[in-house]
């Protein structure tokens, strides 16, 4: 600084009159000096809480430059307005009061707060520049260089830029309205309702899977036609499909209670405000958290479906187990092969089981030897163990699963299914949810050691406790702080 020969802090302070001031504070010939203030003349600026931290008597810093300041004195003077308010030194200040010194070096600005608030503001931020400061300090900082006209007025231009639809659109033509649900058709939604109530927990829940349920106890889809009465069709699929739509469409039905897992959406989780992603992300702190569950397992086990309309059902079980769950919607392409031969790579182990979950028809009955075959000749996985879960020709037998539609004769692998087993295919659906669950957990425990498993759970018990424990200790320190402020 220019003028920092004019003070030794070494040196004890030479006796000086009282400066004299005028009635808007401090004499105008008292700017470019430094001079011995007493402290009780001089004021933290209001503005600086709004752009930084504030400054805490019984913050560790503020305490340590205290120390400092009792052994060396006030190293670099403070800036200060002809009206006695802090451009630079708030934290100086502060601990110059608690190392109880009476006067404080000073160098005056030529400018009154009183006078002109936006250029006090200005200076303030100019002599804090080179201070370390936290991000949000840093956005009020560029805040303070931002027109808010001019930059809700660019918002605006680029929201009608973007919205400008300069396309040829399709005309939609005359309006048609679906007709009601007729009262003749009651029954059939009771019925439709009734399996709903019962696999709530399994919601949503697919066509596929309420038309299989529907054929435990079938209605009839017209109460005045007695030969209407649900079958293991086509046509009576149709009417299902229609009935569930007009149901969702009129409120009968939830929209939510059905999905289509063949066509997945992705919706992006967006904020309206930082102060309330913060706030979310605060709830969610430290609860996502899974231990590997099977990193002590002697071999590395996944599973594998077919289809995704059973997805939401096994994956609770994977859940429980920590288990990769891969959903190859018929045969796996290679992108989920090679993930399943990384991961295997990566777990170190030598032995890789593959749980087979698919229908019981004749693709569904190679899916689990045509991917291990791939693993093996196209990943140089050799010691692999595939393992057929479900649907098992036993299973059709036991649960007395009604058979979906005829086997594909155009499929290379009709023949010999067929030749064992007949015509008939039965699909995953058919099972009732509880069950398939049933059967891929005791799949899974087949292959597990038990004793390894139940290590792990125990220490993810004191994983949560210690977890828990830092989340409480995180949330009391950002206490106070207002993030929708920022």
């Amino acid at each position: 600084m220019s003028d920092s020969t004019n003070f030794d802090p070494d040196q004890p302070a030479p006796k000086r009159r009282r400066e004299q001031k005028s009635k808007h504070g401090h004499d105008p010939k008292s700017v470019g000096t430094i001079r011995d203030v007493p402290i009780g003349d001089i004021r933290p600026a209001p503005e600086n809480n709004q752009l930084y931290q504030p400054v805490r008597p019984d913050d560790s810093a503020i305490i340590a430059l205290a120390a400092s300041i009792r052994k060396h004195g006030v190293r670099e003077p403070l800036v200060v307005s002809l009206d006695g308010y802090i451009l630079s030194g708030h934290c100086r200040h502060t601990a110059a009061r608690l190392a109880g010194l009476a006067t404080v070096p000073v160098r005056f600005e030529p400018i009154r707060r009183s006078d002109d608030r936006d250029r006090f503001l200005v200076l303030l931020r100019e002599h804090n520049r080179q201070r370390e400061k936290t991000r949000e300090e840093r956005l009020r900082d560029v805040l303070l260089d931002i027109d808010p006209h001019e930059a809700y007025r660019a918002l605006l231009a680029h929201r009608e830029e973007v919205a400008d639809v300069d396309v040829e659109t399709i005309q939609l033509g005359q309006r048609r309205q679906r007709s009601d649900i007729s009262v003749a058709k009651r029954g059939f939604l009771d019925a439709v309702r009734e399996v709903l109530k019962d696999r709530r927990k399994f919601w949503p829940l697919s066509d596929r899977q309420i038309h299989y349920a529907l054929l435990n106890a079938p209605p009839l889809k017209h109460d005045r036609k007695p030969k209407s009465r649900y079958a293991n069709d086509l046509l009576s699929y149709k009417s299902l499909v229609d009935l569930l739509t007009r149901a969702r469409l009129d409120g009968s039905i939830p929209m939510e209670a059905i999905a289509d897992e063949t066509r997945p959406v992705v919706v992006w989780e967006v904020y309206q405000t930082t102060g309330q992603f913060i706030g979310r992300e605060m709830e969610k702190f430290l609860k996502r958290y899974r231990r590997n569950l099977l990193q002590s397992q002697p071999n590395h086990i996944e599973l594998v479906i077919e289809k995704n309309t059973v997805a939401s059902i096994v994956r609770p079980v994977a859940g429980r187990y920590c288990m990769p769950m891969t959903s190859g919607r018929g045969y796996c392409s290679l992108p989920p092969r090679a993930a399943i031969a990384k991961r295997f790579e990566q777990s170190g182990k030598d032995k890789l089981v593959l749980l087979v979950v698919s229908d019981f028809d004749p693709d569904g009955e190679a899916i689990a030897e045509t991917l291990a075959r791939s693993l093996r000749d196209d990943f140089d996985i050799s010691n692999i163990h595939p393992v057929k879960v479900a649907l098992t020709a036993e299973q059709v037998e036991t649960y007395s699963l009604p058979p979906g539609l005829q086997a594909k004769k155009t499929s290379s692998r009709y023949q010999g299914f067929a030749d064992q087993f007949g015509d008939d295919v039965f699909e995953l659906e058919a099972l009732p949810p509880e069950e398939l669950q049933r059967i891929v957990d005791s799949a899974v425990v087949a292959v597990l050691d038990r004793e390894a498993f139940n290590a792990e759970l125990d220490a993810e018990k004191q994983d949560a406790a210690y977890l828990e424990g830092v989340r409480r200790t995180v949330k009391s320190a950002l206490q106070g702080i207002d993030f929708e402020g920022i």
